[in-house]
């Protein structure tokens, strides 16, 4: 943080706690070349993630939605809420370290089956010929040889 003052770019934070409004945090700043004090807020940076949908629609990122599809997916599964509610804490880790302001549903969907084929490969299952919009027998079939193959 640059002094007001002089322009020096070496400061120490003498004193930090939550502003007023508790969506900041009000810093006390030393100058270590003029000896002046200064008070900065840094704000929490509040950009939503936008998703861009299979018809470049966008709409605000949703973890429910991630949620109530792995919910379905792993209906009468042996999968308890806790595993699941993990595996959509991993599945956002994953999104948000993307760092980009807008993601494909597409790529979502992706970490998503990846995450669930380690939590339980019937949902998996499920959740693949939804999500791959499965037409027939024969492209359900390939995906459960693509496990069966990574099995042996």
């Amino acid at each position: 943080m640059k002094c007001p003052f002089c322009g020096e770019e070496n400061t120490k934070v003498i004193d930090s706690r939550p502003a007023d409004d508790d969506n900041s945090i009000r810093r006390r700043r030393h100058c270590v070349k003029c000896n002046k004090r200064f008070t900065t807020y840094e704000k929490f940076e509040t950009v939503p993630l936008i998703i861009i949908k299979k018809d470049d629609n966008r709409e605000p990122y949703d973890r429910s939605k991630i949620q109530s599809g792995i919910i379905r997916s792993c209906h009468k599964r042996p999968v308890s809420v806790d595993e699941i509610n993990k595996a959509v804490d991993d599945i956002e880790t994953a999104i948000f370290n993307l760092e980009e302001k807008e993601i494909s549903s597409k790529q979502i969907g992706e970490i998503v089956m990846e995450r669930i084929q380690k939590l339980d490969q019937v949902a998996y299952v499920r959740f693949a010929s939804v999500y791959r919009e499965f037409k027939d027998v024969s492209t359900f079939m390939d995906e459960l040889k693509k496990i069966l193959d990574k099995q042996d």
